[in-house]
């Protein structure tokens, strides 16, 4: 049997804009070996997916394989039959989506989607491939594997559900997974958890990989080799370590130091001026549910508070009732010396518009049915009461403020921009509100790091040119750095601390955040299987058994 598994020659794939077919991966090799894993990096639009989705066959509604060869195991797949494919994908070539929640049927538990596969190619039983499942689920240290697949996909955390979708893809023992950026949108604690069992379940049973992601840290956890991508063109490829110690090429050695932006010193401000926003003894619940308990900020004009925790935390549900979207059982919220409603809509549009949000997911936060001069437009007729040749000129006003061209993008679709510009253009429409203080939840979280930079140097600008005032929701430690001034540190509801940002970094720190510090990825190969091992000695020192 050979040692290669997988073989992509001169592959190209096109994609259909405008009744033209364009070229989006421009003649790229691939070659994987058996339980090999290959990292594949690069920004956003370098072609990652679309080549990852290749070595399955298979290519997203209005894309085509226009030319090359993608031998699986001495299969062809260009040119291969619907059937020839259905027979591979499932239970030879499996797929691990970046987004969980939304790739997995929310009407069905989660034991009964992982039995799908082996049952539909006639590898296992249902009652054996439930078995089955329930052993996965405990080598990827799902929490009580025997009951959690009996469980919905929305009755499970977001880095269980991860964890849940890779034990799927080990269902047939596949000889291929390709993991399309898994851990993107999750915390770092949890990201750890899913590093580890993705690595474990994959080197158990011997399985290639493809693991797409934009995270330098990560792949250095995860790879053997590493190839970068550019607007469908192969950079570089080289072994892992050599990759990260050495890179060759400009490109590569741009990504290698995207993270040296440090924001400018600010000019102090008058210490006795009134806080901007106080959120006092505040407590929130779903339904009987408490999620916050008494939480108290205070956020002073012109400042950056970041707000981190891992999933569950309250971090968001601290914005939504900031935002009335949710009201608190207890405490209230003082704006700019005036007491908020905690129903938003009971609240006057005056003050409404002084607080604005950015969310997480612009894919989502965009309807994709409005035109971006629509989607700007209507909060600058909302809020301002500007019509016609005014709102206009004002809508182009703020496509340049966020470095996009007003003739190039004011008639397009979001669908026809990429997931850099979509964020600034959520940035754009909480500005047309002329807000005073903005919340800004996970912004970049799920943009590579190019481009996440962009956004966070364009944040910045906008606050010293408006005089802005952000509350900055993320779990990504290395944003916090960049950003903040003062830091707020969340855990199931409560505030484990809060302070200046050099404080709050500098040691000796609150156990839980010294859980969060570090779980932040290193650039070093050898970093999780240093960690995981640190981790269980001292789990081992407290419980022997």
């Amino acid at each position: 049997m050979s040692d290669i598994l997988l073989d992509m020659k001169n592959v190209m794939i096109e994609g259909r804009s405008d009744r033209q077919w364009k070229p989006i991966i421009k003649g790229v090799d691939l070659t994987l070996k058996r339980g090999e894993i290959l990292g594949l990096i690069g920004e956003s639009g370098a072609g990652k997916s679309t080549l990852g989705l290749a070595a399955m066959g298979y290519t997203k509604g209005g894309c085509r394989i226009s030319g090359g060869s993608i031998n699986f195991d001495g299969i062809e797949l260009v040119g291969a039959s619907d059937e020839a494919l259905r027979q591979l994908r499932g239970k030879r070539i499996a797929y691990v989506a970046q987004s969980a929640a939304s790739a997995f049927n929310p009407a069905f538990k989660l034991i009964n989607q992982f039995t799908e596969a082996p049952v539909q190619h006639g590898v296992l039983s249902k009652a054996e491939a439930q078995s089955d499942a329930i052993e996965l689920y405990r080598k990827i240290r799902l929490p009580n594997p025997e009951t959690i697949g009996f469980r919905y996909p929305h009755q499970v955390s977001g880095g269980q559900l991860q964890r849940a979708m890779t034990a799927m893809a080990m269902a047939c023992r596949p000889d291929l997974i390709i993991f399309d950026e898994p851990t993107t949108a999750l915390d770092v604690t949890t990201q750890i958890e899913v590093l580890a069992a993705i690595r474990d379940i994959v080197r158990a049973y011997n399985t290639a990989a493809i693991y797409i992601t934009h995270d330098l840290a990560v792949v250095a956890q995860m790879a053997d080799h590493i190839k970068v991508l550019l607007r469908g063109e192969e950079v570089e490829q080289a072994p892992a370590r050599e990759m990260l110690s050495n890179p060759q090429e400009d490109y590569t050695k741009s990504l290698w130091a995207v993270r040296e932006f440090r924001r400018a010193p600010r000019p102090p401000r008058d210490a006795n001026e009134a806080p901007l926003l106080v959120v006092e003894n505040v407590s929130a619940a779903y339904g009987p549910v408490k999620i916050l308990d008494n939480v108290s900020v205070t956020i002073k004009r012109g400042s950056t508070v970041a707000v981190v925790g891992e999933s569950g935390s309250g971090k968001s549900t601290l914005a939504r009732v900031i935002m009335g979207l949710l009201p608190p059982i207890e405490g209230g919220i003082v704006y700019d010396g005036t007491a908020l409603e905690g129903v938003g809509a009971k609240r006057k549009r005056g003050l409404k518009r002084h607080i604005q949000m950015i969310h997480q997911m612009a894919d989502t936060a965009l309807n994709p049915k409005h035109r971006i001069k629509d989607i700007i437009g209507r909060p600058l007729q909302f809020f301002i009461g500007l019509k016609g040749a005014a709102k206009e000129a004002r809508i182009r006003e703020l496509l340049t403020l966020i470095e996009l061209d007003p003739d190039e993008f004011m008639h397009r679709f979001p669908s026809e921009l990429s997931g850099g510009q979509k964020q600034r253009i959520c940035i754009a429409r909480a500005l047309a509100a002329e807000p005073d203080f903005i919340i800004c939840d996970e912004v970049t979280s799920a943009l590579d790091q190019l481009v996440a930079e962009g956004i966070l140097r364009l944040l910045d600008r906008l606050q010293r040119e408006l005089d802005l005032t952000y509350m900055f929701i993320t779990h990504d430690i290395a944003t916090v750095r960049f950003i903040a001034d003062e830091v707020v540190v969340m855990q199931h509801g409560v505030i484990v601390e809060q302070g200046l940002k050099d404080d709050i970094f500098t040691p000796p720190h609150a156990p839980y955040t010294e859980l969060l510090l570090s779980s932040v990825p290193e650039m070093d190969p050898d970093w999780l299987s240093n960690l995981l091992t640190a981790r269980d000695g001292k789990i081992a020192q407290v419980d022997p058994e």
